[in-house]
Parts: structure tokens; sequence; C-alpha cells
């Protein structure tokens, strides 16, 4: 069954089953690190989501620089699966999930670092689409 939407503004985007991300959640369901999978996955975000969160706690360097290169990799993706730049970019879809997570990232390493605005700007984006901070970090 399919749900029309009845409040004006574009249509949710639901990034592809079958995608890099999928192929990097069958890498980490065979006990492959999410740093070792990156060869097989470059564009998941979810990879660099991952990568990120670990360094967050003690490098949030290199924690913003992973968490950046999943959020353009996710950008790239929702693009390419006809998201115009708004509307809604549901959390409990799957292959949503490593971009969400990427967003999440990069607004909490930007906070790590210092750099506010961009801190602010990733979180409000992430009211923009639908989700929460918090909703997205139930998903760790």
């Amino acid at each position: 069954m399919t749900h029309q939407n009845l409040l004006p503004g574009p249509e949710p985007t639901f990034l592809p089953a079958e995608g890099p991300d999928a192929i990097a959640r069958a890498a980490l369901a065979a006990a492959t690190s999410p740093r070792a999978a990156v060869p097989s996955a470059p564009a998941a975000s979810l990879l660099w989501a991952l990568l990120a969160e670990e360094a967050l706690g003690t490098d949030p360097v290199a924690g913003y620089a992973y968490a950046r290169t999943g959020y353009h990799r996710g950008l790239d993706a929702l693009r390419r699966a006809g998201w115009r730049g708004q509307g809604p970019i549901p959390a409990g879809h799957v292959p949503n999930q490593g971009f969400l997570r990427a967003l999440l990232a990069l607004a909490e390493a930007a906070a790590a670092i210092g750099e506010t605005e961009e801190a602010d700007r990733c979180q409000q984006f992430l009211r923009d689409s639908g989700t929460s901070a918090e909703e997205v970090a139930a998903l760790r």
C-alpha cells in the first residue's frame, strides 16, 4: 500500500536497499571492522559514520574528517535517489541510517572542535530531515 503525501512539500527520500551501505553491512556482518571494510565500499556513509563515532571520544579532529566524508558520500547518494536539498529522510529506513549517523557525528565532531555554527547547521539539517539527534543516536 502506498500513501499519498497530504502535506505540501517534497516526498520522503529513501536510499536504495542495494548500494554501498548494503555492501558495508554485509562486510560488517562477516566480522570485518569498519576500517577493513572501507576498500569494499568506500562510498558507504555507514562505514565513515562508524569510524567517526569511534574516533569522537579520543580524536575529534579525525572524527570530524570521517564524519565529513560520510556526510558527503551520503549527499551524493541522496541526490542520485532524487533528493533535491529538502524533505524527509526517514531514519526508520535502514539504507538512510548511514547518512543520518554521519550527519549526527559531524554535528558532534564540529561541536567538539569549536565549530559551533556547523554543529548547529547539522542539528537543523537533522530536524529538517524529519528526525532528531536523539532518534539517530538510538541507531548506534
